[in-house]
């Protein structure tokens, strides 16, 4: 590395937050009596031990220790208007005054649903589930009845769920997946049937020929292409304008239906991040933020194929069920959500994005560490890389040891960032927030000694 080794001055990192969240490490041992890890959640477990929360208050978080810190994530991109927006809350207390879920349909559906079509042209009809998981494990399947074929084609390193069929390549081995613009399906977790690589086939992200060839080979076999147009769990890398252009005209000319995994992207435009860039997909999967910090997944599309649900003429070609789907709690705290995201707070949203992806950028080259950040809109990734990051595999080139560091040396700070190195904004933070975060991240690079990671 370019940078000058320093001495850290004091304990290293991971010493001074064990010695912040005495109170976090016993509930971890105590969880772990009874939760495989201490938790439910594999993405968010980082060592020594995640920390346990207590409660939020717009952009700030405080844990089991009674430690405030100002929070860069919204539970993963989750949480657009910070904790308890007084909206949010009081659409909650008036829904539980009336019951939490009932045996039928309910008002807040059609009021949610009738938000999203609106803001969603393409979103011509929708049905709510529970999870990001579920709305592409339904899409996907709606596009193989409709098609009645049998593949469906996600990118290398893109995270859609956890259901089987999207559980391959999310995080592979470079040196075992191929060659990168060929990329091999490689199992993600155990207790996937093999038969599973048989219908998934693989393609490469920011590749418009790439990804062309491959979509090509397989085109009559293959039902539908889902892409993140940023993808998250790699870094948030954003899609180019060309790569996604391209799965558009190639799918079309195909009869292959194009899906947009929007759990993330929403957040990117009224209309997400297909309003963005412009390209209309023939299904949307929606999560995290629609939910207003409550759980919710949303997938729709063409009414054509969104018919193949509907129950009215008899046997609906697909069943959906679900005894928590369009939850109302869930729906009001979704609505409520929506209607404080004006055009304006879009725009404050990407204007501030800007500003702290540009600030991170100067401030790496100030120091001379070689890092390249990613993300559109209010979010963004740190990959600390000194070559251009457009894939999963470019992101994989980044010093994870050192990330690591940084993430602990943030969180001893004060701020809260994925342990991946990536974040987001919330309404809630404003001009100063931004300055906080890149003043504390050269504190906590000045207080590393690189000659660990050179």
């Amino acid at each position: 590395m370019a940078r000058v080794a320093k001495s850290n001055g004091g304990s290293v990192p991971e010493e001074a937050y064990q010695s912040r969240t005495a109170v976090s490490h016993s509930m971890n041992l105590k969880a772990r009596e009874y939760l495989p890890g201490g938790d439910s959640r594999s993405t968010i477990y980082y060592t020594p031990y995640p920390m346990f929360f207590a409660r939020g208050e717009g952009c700030y978080l405080y844990d089991a220790d009674g430690n405030r810190f100002l929070d860069f994530t919204c539970n993963h991109t989750s949480l657009i208007l910070g904790y308890g927006h007084p909206e949010v809350k009081r659409a909650l207390g008036e829904q539980i005054e009336m019951g939490t879920c009932f045996p039928g349909p309910t008002e807040p559906q059609i009021r949610l649903a009738q938000m999203i079509c609106e803001r969603t042209p393409s979103m011509e009809r929708v049905r709510f589930a529970n999870s990001g998981t579920e709305a592409t494990m339904n899409a996907i399947r709606a596009a193989r009845a409709f098609t009645g074929r049998p593949k469906v084609v996600k990118a290398e390193g893109a995270f859609h769920g956890t259901h089987d069929t999207m559980e391959i390549s999310i995080a592979p081995d470079p040196q075992q997946a191929g060659s990168q613009d060929r990329p091999i399906g490689l199992q993600h977790v155990e207790g996937i049937p093999g038969a599973v690589f048989q219908d998934v086939v693989i393609m490469p992200f920011n590749d418009p020929n790439g990804a062309r060839r491959i979509i090509e080979e397989h085109g009559d076999e293959i039902s539908s292409v889902i892409v993140e147009p940023v993808m998250g769990s790699a870094g948030m890398i954003p899609a180019t304008q060309e790569y996604l252009d391209t799965l558009r005209e190639v799918t079309r000319k195909l009869g292959v239906l194009l899906i947009f995994d929007e759990v993330i992207t929403y957040r990117l435009a009224p209309g997400g991040a297909q309003e963005y860039y412009g390209v209309t997909p023939d299904l949307t999967c929606l999560g995290k933020m629609i939910g207003g910090g409550l759980p919710l997944g949303v997938f729709g599309g063409r009414a054509d194929v969104m018919a193949l649900f509907d129950p009215v003429p008899g046997r609906p070609a697909i069943h959906h069920g679900g005894s928590f789907n369009a939850n109302p709690m869930s729906l009001v705290a979704g609505a409520a959500t929506l209607e404080q995201l004006t055009s304006e707070e879009y725009g404050n949203l990407a204007r501030l994005g800007d500003k702290l992806r540009r600030n991170l950028e100067e401030l790496f080259i100030d120091m001379e560490l070689p890092a390249r950040i990613t993300g559109l809109g209010s979010l963004f990734g740190v990959h600390l890389t000194g070559e251009p990051v457009n894939n999963y595999r470019d992101a994989q080139r980044g010093n994870t040891a050192l990330r690591h560091q940084i993430f602990l040396g943030m969180l001893n700070e004060g701020i809260v960032m994925d342990p991946r190195g990536a974040g987001c904004l919330s309404v809630a933070i404003g001009e100063s927030e931004i300055d906080d975060f890149v003043t504390t991240m050269q504190r906590v690079l000045n207080s590393i000694d690189y000659t660990n990671f050179c």
